[in-house]
């Protein structure tokens, strides 16, 4: 495969699995970031976004609470039986049966998304019953259990409000569920004045509103976090996409488009010993323009960077597929690293290039073989079964085989033969 090609998917691929979001995204990051964190509020789309984020862990949240709450009205239930008579724990156990079942259904709910709407019905209804079950194991037993069970369902109230990082509406409405039941039930109870009731549910109203509050500031400081998260992603995939067009850069020619000489020793000192063991077969085209100097010479350095990248494309169009790696080697030079190709097969190629080359007919006035661009190449192969020698030395031999085809009136196709 074409390293130049293989940054480019790897760049890419990081990008696509860090998934960085989208400029419009990112400019409303920015802003929510440079104001106030209390004056944060997400769009539509943020908002969309950090519920996806979000959802693993509020889920697991609400799950865990849902399924401790139902674990704790057994328990209760089991310790009344043993401590009280039975006539209060018979009374105080239909409304407790409540809430066992409402609970399980909520924490079902959320073993899996779903939309906003069916989740938030499932939070509102779930915590009603478990409040409206806690309120009225109180109300049945009636007496000294009355208030105190107003009391615990209003802790109850209390805890999901804090734990549950839910919108912050739906914490109000679970507020407003607890204190409007509260109020009720404590307007009903015969044993409190109807101005008792009332300064009590101010008092407890107080105290569940302070917990909003608090609920707020975390939400904000989860969305804030959310954010800088966000930004730092969009940085990330930046500086990963600048990084990676550096080192495409680096590795490129920029005149001619493919490899530039680095890459192709760096590709070169990869075909190791191991690899030229167990390959098949490997050679080395070193291909070089003919009388380049006289092209410049004549019709200027401006047809002849045009002649490079004419060659070049050439050259490259000749491969055979991604295991075939060309490089501008220096100057008017290219070196071709053919992986699997035989004496036969590599011949054939390196004849198809300079049979190309040829045919472009790109003018060269000066040259002494003919007055078009032609290209002189040498070839060095390792066979399977040849003794095993180093890429270096396989270069070294297709220069030898280079060499011969100039001295020999170039415009021609040589073989080294060790």
């Amino acid at each position: 495969m074409d390293p130049l090609k293989t940054i480019g998917t790897s760049r890419k691929d990081g990008i696509s699995a860090l998934q960085p979001p989208k400029s419009s995204v990112v400019d409303e990051v920015d802003r929510l970031l440079a104001g106030r964190t209390r004056d944060i509020r997400l769009n539509p789309e943020l908002s969309s976004i950090f519920r996806l984020r979000s959802w693993p862990q509020t889920s697991k949240i609400i799950r865990a609470w849902m399924i401790w709450v139902v674990v704790l009205d057994v328990l209760t239930l089991a310790v009344n039986a043993i401590l009280l008579p039975s006539e209060v724990v018979a009374a105080m156990l239909k409304p407790a049966l409540i809430l066992p079942p409402a609970a399980l259904a909520t924490a079902a709910v959320f073993l899996k998304p779903r939309t906003r709407w069916i989740e938030g019905t499932a939070i509102h209804l779930g915590v009603f019953l478990i409040l409206l079950s806690v309120a009225l194991v109180g109300v049945a037993a009636a007496g000294e259990y009355y208030e105190r069970h107003l009391t615990i369902m209003l802790f109850v109230a209390a805890s999901a409000i804090i734990v549950f990082p839910v919108p912050l509406e739906w914490t109000i409405s679970i507020v407003l569920a607890a204190i409007g039941l509260f109020l009720v039930l404590q307007l009903q109870n015969p044993h409190v004045s109807q101005g008792s009731a009332l300064a009590g549910t101010h008092f407890f109203a107080s105290g569940v509103g302070a917990t909003v509050v608090a609920r707020r500031t975390a939400n904000i400081l989860s969305h804030k976090t959310f954010l800088l998260e966000l930004r730092d992603r969009a940085r990330l995939a930046d500086l990963t996409d600048a990084n990676g067009r550096l080192e495409l850069l680096a590795r490129t020619d920029a005149l001619t488009g493919i490899a530039n000489r680095r890459w192709m020793m760096e590709a070169l000192h990869r075909v190791g010993i191991n690899e030229l063991e167990q390959a098949e077969a490997v050679a080395i085209l070193m291909c070089d323009i003919d009388h380049f100097k006289q092209l410049n010479d004549s019709l200027g350095h401006a047809e002849g960077d045009r002649c490079l990248v004419k060659v070049a494309g050439i050259i490259q169009s000749s491969l055979r597929d991604e295991r075939d790696q060309v490089a501008r080697y220096g100057g008017e030079e290219f070196l071709v690293l053919l992986r699997g190709a035989d004496e036969q097969e590599a011949a054939k190629i390196a004849e198809q290039i300079r049979s190309r080359v040829e045919a472009a007919s790109l003018p060269n006035p000066r040259s002494s073989v003919a007055p078009y661009v032609t290209v002189s190449i040498g070839v060095s192969i390792l066979e399977k079964g040849d003794n095993i020698v180093s890429s270096e030395t396989l270069q070294q031999w297709a220069d030898a085989a280079l060499y011969e085809a100039k001295t020999s009136g170039r415009n021609r196709v040589v073989t080294y033969k060790p």
